[in-house]
């Protein structure tokens, strides 16, 4: 734990993510991710100079078969309101748009939804479970799918509702997080999602593994790249 959160405390001195005040609203999906992201947040809350209020928000994508219950529990015990939003992001998806490549809108309508939840709730800022490979996988797709160098960025501010994404977990590994969940034992949500595992951001995932085995070291120069690069907002602020 005293490791991870030396990490998060950098990267949220870093790139200026917390001020005093912040009304933070934690996407929480269930996954692996966003559970760690929770239980970094409430731990950070709990020990940071910079006092911040801390919720937790579900989507409920309209899977019968998932239970937020031990999300619930986690949070009860972790004193972070939690709240879950039903959807029909799942019907609207695969039954009434029947889309071939789901994902794009589905992370379209989350985001819409988990923003309003945020707004509702009084926040200004949404923490989001990206970590350190997400970012390297994200840079990569868009230069092997889209042509551009670009990935997400560490600090968004959006004009149109006001609120700003901040992504904590951006200097911990994927292996890190896994490992920091079972260590953890905490409630991985099952997802029921047709799409998943099944997806092009799982074979750059895959390429990125090979390639990594290959050159010792690519995946540190693609995200010291992105930090050293000209892209606005990945140069650390502090």
């Amino acid at each position: 734990m005293q490791k991870l959160m030396s990490l998060v405390r950098k990267c949220v001195r870093d790139y200026d993510m917390l001020q005093p005040g912040d009304r933070v609203v934690a996407g929480v999906s269930g996954g692996k991710d966003s559970l760690a992201l929770l239980r970094l947040m409430a731990e950070l809350r709990d020990h940071s100079p910079v006092p911040f209020t801390l919720h937790a928000v579900t989507l409920d994508m309209g899977y019968e078969e998932m239970d937020f219950s031990p999300v619930a529990d986690l949070c009860q015990r972790l004193e972070v309101p939690y709240a879950v939003k039903h959807t029909q992001i799942r019907e609207i998806v695969f039954d009434i748009r029947k889309e071939e490549n789901p994902c794009a809108l589905c992370a379209k309508m989350r985001r819409g939804i988990l923003n309003d939840a945020a707004l509702e709730l009084g926040a200004n800022k949404v923490a989001l479970g990206h970590h350190y490979d997400d970012a390297i996988e994200t840079f990569m797709l868009s230069m092997i799918y889209e042509g551009r160098i670009s990935s997400f960025l560490p600090v968004t501010y959006m004009d149109r509702t006001g609120l700003t994404l901040i992504r904590p977990m951006l200097y911990l590994h994927e292996k890190t997080v896994r490992n920091f969940v079972q260590r953890e034992n905490l409630p991985v949500v099952h997802n029921p999602c047709p799409a998943d595992k099944n997806t092009k951001r799982e074979d750059v995932k895959a390429l990125l593994y090979e390639l990594e085995g290959r050159y010792p070291g690519l995946k540190d120069n693609i995200f010291g790249g992105l930090q050293r690069s000209p892209l606005p907002g990945w140069k650390p602020v502090k």
